[in-house]
């Protein structure tokens, strides 16, 4: 028995250090944010301030793991086998929960994952216990801390609704004061601003990361509380008399120490204050069993585990360990880095391409906040209007947009202060309000003060912001069932069921792990071909045409020949492949404005070729997605094919395949003096395809058998010769493209093609 209690100690230890990484992938974001999307230094600078806090925080954070130990639930009331059973399925779920959102990128909360699977693996054995008692009837509420766990709920209401108001408010002041042009405007507000954003951190770090640490003594805490206006008020006032005379007399960029100190402020705090969510509940099983083999009771099922109660000290080479773990997390971690992508890019000051679509939700609130909009626009004062209209115009940033900036450092540094000063109000105030719920919040606010969800983006920005949020109750509900139906089946398998979940865990993580490379590798691979330099978009697109062309040259061929063998599954993939390939020319069809912009100006009128490019490319796959379709919903639907068909259609595949071989040798060797011979073959292609459908036509009327087939036949072929057009202009705009690039405006005529 002792072996297999040790057993589930060692399987909680690996699980904290699997736990620490995914939820620091998830966490990061939090502190990391504000100073990549302003670029306030290089990357590899940022990742070792948010590390150094990172290191700073885990060693001085408090090892009091209340939330684990005795928050959700009352542990006198459970014994030693229960317990484990309660943290082993609180490890198992929090991996593969928080590994999920990691995946697809979105940002949620540690706290509340790790609160509601306390909770649901805890109900779960509080049911059996309330179920099998005999004796003294005991109710769920004896055995559930009810008051926490309705607490948490109102402060993820509370962290959505303030953060967002308070960020939104801020920024529009801050950024009324600043105006876009920072340059003009920092030795006026620098040295106010700075002063104030660095007293608001120190405040921060003051509550929040020295609460409960382990190397602030009591005595300290006691002089810290007692004197904390009079810390700030000093801290204000001598920061800004610093901050401005560097300002006036200096070249040093007050904005970006006030967003790296803001890093390390967060970054330390989260490591302090949220280290519980990863090895809380590990450490939790280890004191158990440790209180378990000092009772000298053979009996895990009658040990009660009132030792919980007790408040212990986390070792401070536990918590180094954990801060290291983080630290590697932040420097390898690709996750971490999609996580935070998805927040940078709902905030973004520049249009481009978006990551959600539009909603019907996010529509409605659009029209509805245009129409505010205008209401206060028709009763304010004009001079009031031209002011603020001076004050919010964003033309000043354009240059700063091809940096590649999210935003700039006014908004960055907003990011920081108002979330600081939210969460450490809220750890003064006890409310439960979420570091990530905070932060993101806060920069969703700050980014639609700064006007940064404009008419071309508000809907789907606010689409992504409604899809956070909706997958943060997601958490809750998701962490709480999950966690129930593991602890029950924990609870009543035992062993075996433990190494099954733990295997299956294993597998599902590495599936995870390759989904995510993967769709890394895509991105980044179209990312390249989007955004090249003007003297690369030749290259960079006659590659991608002759890649597309191959790619709807195989999907064509495949589809045919797979129609006529009645291979069902083989017809899907195709699908899926196809629906991939639209998805990569749509994606390059949004960056058409970007790609434009790396045209020299003697080449602008080469743009008018490029467009066509994308456009005849984004109609070659709408047409093959046309014949894939039919393809496939004749084999679904069971539907069969008559011999002559398949004799006529293998003779035209095959035509058909020798048609794009002789097109792709044109794109291979630059052979464009080919192309009258090309639009010729495909003059005779839809010739032949013509005879097919007549011959088609005359046969349905004259049996009237076969009609389905019929449909999907004529539905086929005659997309088929669409496909056919749209593939040679693909052809001719490339020719012209690559002909024009380099030449002047006056040297090339713009042509249409027809």
């Amino acid at each position: 028995m002792e072996t297999y209690y040790i057993l589930i100690v060692g399987v909680l230890f690996l699980l904290a250090i699997s736990d620490l990484i995914v939820g620091v992938s998830n966490d990061a974001v939090n502190f990391l944010n504000s100073a990549i999307g302003s670029k306030a230094a290089p990357f590899k600078i940022i990742l070792a301030i948010a590390a150094a806090g990172v290191l700073v925080g885990a060693v001085f954070s408090n090892g009091m793991m209340e939330v684990a130990r005795k928050g959700i639930f009352n542990p006198e009331f459970f014994a030693f086998k229960e317990i484990m059973v309660i943290f082993l399925a609180v490890m198992l779920t929090d991996i593969l929960l928080l590994d999920f959102f990691n995946t697809i990128g979105l940002p949620t909360s540690t706290t509340v994952s790790i609160v509601f699977e306390i909770l649901g693996s805890a109900v779960a054995v509080s049911l059996y216990k309330i179920t099998r008692s005999s004796e003294v009837a005991y109710e769920m509420s004896d055995y559930i801390n009810v008051e926490k766990t309705v607490m948490i709920i109102v402060g993820i209401f509370l962290s959505v609704v303030i953060a967002f108001s308070v960020g939104m408010i801020i920024q529009w002041i801050v950024r009324l004061a600043f105006s876009f042009n920072v340059n003009k405007s920092h030795k006026y507000w620098t040295g106010l601003w700075g002063g104030f954003a660095i007293t608001a951190i120190l405040y921060f770090l003051l509550i929040k990361g020295a609460k409960g640490s382990t190397l602030v003594s009591a005595e300290m805490l006691t002089f810290i509380k007692a004197h904390t206006t009079r810390i700030l008020l000093i801290s204000f006032v001598g920061w800004t008399v610093l901050f401005q005379l560097l300002s006036l007399f200096t070249r040093i960029n007050i904005l970006k120490i006030t967003v790296l100190v803001g890093t390390f402020a967060l970054a330390m705090a989260f490591a302090g204050n949220d280290l519980v969510n990863f090895i809380g509940v590990p450490l939790a099983g280890f004191e158990s069993f440790k209180a378990f083999m000092a009772s000298g009771s053979a009996e895990p099922g009658s040990f009660l585990m009132s030792a919980l109660r007790e408040p212990v000290n986390t070792p401070i080479y536990f918590l180094i360990a954990a801060g290291l773990i983080m630290v590697l997390t932040l420097r390898f971690s690709k996750k971490a880095k999609t996580v935070t992508a998805t927040t940078i890019d709902l905030s973004r000051q520049s249009e481009g391409s978006e990551r959600f679509d539009s909603s019907s939700l996010a529509r409605f609130l659009v029209r509805r906040s245009i129409e505010m909009s205008n209401g206060f626009a028709k009763i304010s004062p004009p001079a009031v209007t031209r002011f603020i209209q001076t004050r919010f115009d964003a033309e000043s940033h354009r240059d700063e947009k091809k940096t590649g900036l999210a935003f700039d450092l006014v908004r960055a540094s907003v990011n920081l202060v108002v979330a600081s000063i939210l969460l450490a109000l809220g750890t003064s105030l006890k409310l439960p309000l979420s570091t990530t719920y905070v932060t993101f919040m806060v920069a969703m606010g700050t980014s639609l003060a700064d006007g940064a969800w404009g008419r071309e983006s508000a809907v789907y920005r606010i689409t992504g912001v409604l899809t956070v949020i909706g997958g943060w109750f997601f958490t809750a509900f998701s962490a709480f069932l999950a966690s129930f139906l593991i602890a029950s089946l924990i609870f009543f398998g035992k062993l075996p069921v433990i190494l099954i979940l733990i295997a299956l865990s294993i597998f599902i993580l590495l599936r995870t792990h390759a989904f995510h490379k993967r769709r890394t590798e895509k991105k980044e691979q179209i990312e390249g071909k989007i955004i090249t330099a003007s003297y690369e978009v030749l290259k960079s697109c006659d590659d991608e045409v002759r890649s597309s062309i191959l790619k709807v040259s195989k999907i064509l061929y495949l589809t045919y020949t797979n129609l006529f063998k009645e291979k069902h599954k083989e017809l899907k993939n195709l699908k899926k492949e196809t629906k991939h390939l639209s998805k990569d020319i749509k994606r390059i069809q949004e960056a058409i404005p970007e790609t434009l912009q790396k045209f020299k100006v003697n080449e602008l009128a080469s743009g008018h070729h490029y467009v066509q490019v994308v456009d005849y490319m984004k109609e070659m796959c709408n047409s093959l997605m046309h014949i894939v379709q039919p393809a496939f919903n004749h084999l679904d639907n069971n539907h069969s094919m008559d011999k002559e068909q398949i004799d006529a259609l293998k003779n035209f595949n095959e035509k058909a395949s020798e048609f794009f071989n002789f097109l792709i040798n044109i794109l291979t060797n630059r052979n464009y003096d080919s192309i009258d011979e090309l639009v010729q073959r495909r003059d005779e292609m839809i010739g032949l395809v013509n005879v097919i459908l007549l011959n088609r036509i005359k046969l349905l009327k004259k049996t009237q058998k076969g009609v389905k087939l019929s449909v999907t036949y004529i539905e086929m072929l005659s997309e088929t010769k669409n496909l056919f057009l749209n593939v040679v202009q693909l052809v001719k705009a490339d020719a012209l493209l690559q002909d024009s690039l380099g030449k002047s405006e006056g040297d090339i005529e713009l042509q249409i093609l027809n």
